[in-house]
């Protein structure tokens, strides 16, 4: 079997790598430990480190990010550092430095985020990095990252994009943003593949969801999602979630081979049900959930993270929604009886827009997917979560086989 170097990154035998780039750059390793995973099995490694590091103008917490890889190191690993740890070679970064992500380096900054703004024209006076605020919303390292920047009243949000992906997202923003779907507004795009954005109005379902009366009506979700033009369906195909069910069992079971049977199970009752069901030709979002709807008083006013529209079925979409929403994690006891009283009225009114089981089929894997992440993100009781979203997907395909 390849080795992905998963059991390097992940063990007490990366410290020599990690000390060594340490050095390389100057400084010296102090202290360290895993942050996070993203493991291609049998292909490759990805993780991070939050590390300390005595530098010559003193001690300062980093983030440090190696990449492994069964074969033959990719082209842009030559973008970071390359260290050897016996026969294998491996990339090494200090962060923001991310060999696929360029534009990071200046997203990660305030002053030099303050000289981006401004060459766009998108501030009334020249800025200083002290007169914005950066927020990182998310970083998955070598894949993207998105900020938060505040300059008083105006709120930007800027995603750094691999190189290869930056252009379909951009024309992906304009397609929906003609057609009238309220969509981001871009604002800028700079050379290393920053997409500057506009802040949406209203705020996110996932908030919403937790404040008394309903954020919107399920109608109101199909709805928005069957606006999206016909255009989307000549966009390239994105595979559904649960045309990579074993590729998510697979990520599952490496952290954790106790749930081996279980998942197991999953994946063969999720393939073999939605075997009979075409592609499908119709507008979709790709990765439609809580975080991705914006909402205002009762009504959709907004989507995030058009990157993902394509071609494909409606019940991925709602399926989608459906897995996100059970599997929230660290609820209240009143939290949990709100998205669960939510889910037993809008289920019924997706199941009449779509198969009812390819629906609960397809929110399945879409779970099984999610629960790769608490391993990834190392979450102290990650394997409580991953175990529990297992179970949640298992509940969801008992009801149709």
């Amino acid at each position: 079997m390849p080795d992905d170097g998963a059991s390097l990154l992940t063990g007490p035998d990366v410290a020599p790598l990690l000390q060594a780039a340490v050095r390389h750059a100057g400084g010296e390793l102090v202290h360290w430990q895993l942050d996070h995973v993203d493991q291609a099995p049998e292909q490759s490694t990805t993780a991070t480190y939050l590390a300390t590091v005595q530098w010559p103008h003193g001690r300062r917490t980093e983030l440090l990010g190696v990449s492994a890889r069964s074969g033959e190191l990719q082209p842009s690993d030559a973008n970071a550092e390359i260290f050897a740890d016996g026969n294998r070679r491996v990339a090494v970064w200090v962060y923001p430095n991310d060999p696929d992500l360029p534009g990071l380096a200046r997203a990660a900054f305030p002053d030099r985020m303050a000289e981006v703004l401004t060459a766009g024209g998108l501030a009334p006076a020249p800025l200083t990095g002290d007169q914005l605020s950066l927020s990182m919303i998310g970083y998955r390292p070598r894949r993207r990252a998105v900020v938060k920047v505040q300059v008083g009243p105006l709120v930007f949000y800027v995603k750094v994009l691999r190189e290869r992906h930056f252009h379909g997202v951009h024309q992906r923003h304009l397609l929906l943003r003609d057609a009238g779907i309220p969509a981001p507004e871009v604002a800028m795009t700079t050379e290393d593949h920053l997409l500057v954005t506009r802040e949406l109005p209203g705020e996110p379902l996932a908030r919403a969801l937790f404040a008394p009366g309903d954020p919107c009506t399920p109608e109101a979700l199909i709805e928005l999602l069957d606006s999206m033009p016909a255009a989307v369906t000549g966009l390239e195909r994105r595979p559904p979630w649960a045309d990579a069910a074993a590729h998510y069992g697979r990520l599952v079971i490496a952290p954790l081979p106790e749930a081996t049977s279980d998942v197991e199970w999953l994946v063969d009752k999720i393939e073999r049900g939605l075997a009979g069901y075409p592609p499908g030709d119709e507008p979709t979002h790709g990765d439609f959930h809580e975080g991705q709807v914006h909402v205002a008083d009762g009504r959709v006013v907004g989507i995030l993270d058009v990157d993902t529209i394509g071609p494909g079925r409606r019940a991925d979409d709602l399926a989608c929604l459906i897995g996100h929403l059970s599997t929230i994690q660290r609820m209240n006891p009143v939290q949990e009886a709100k998205v669960r009283e939510l889910l037993a009225r809008w289920v019924p009114v997706f199941d009449r827009r779509v198969d009812p089981v390819e629906l609960r089929l397809r929110a399945a894997a879409v779970i099984l997917s999610l629960a790769t992440g608490p391993y990834r993100g190392q979450e102290p009781d990650w394997r409580e979560q991953t175990l529990s979203m297992v179970r949640a997907a298992m509940a969801l395909v008992q009801q149709v086989v």
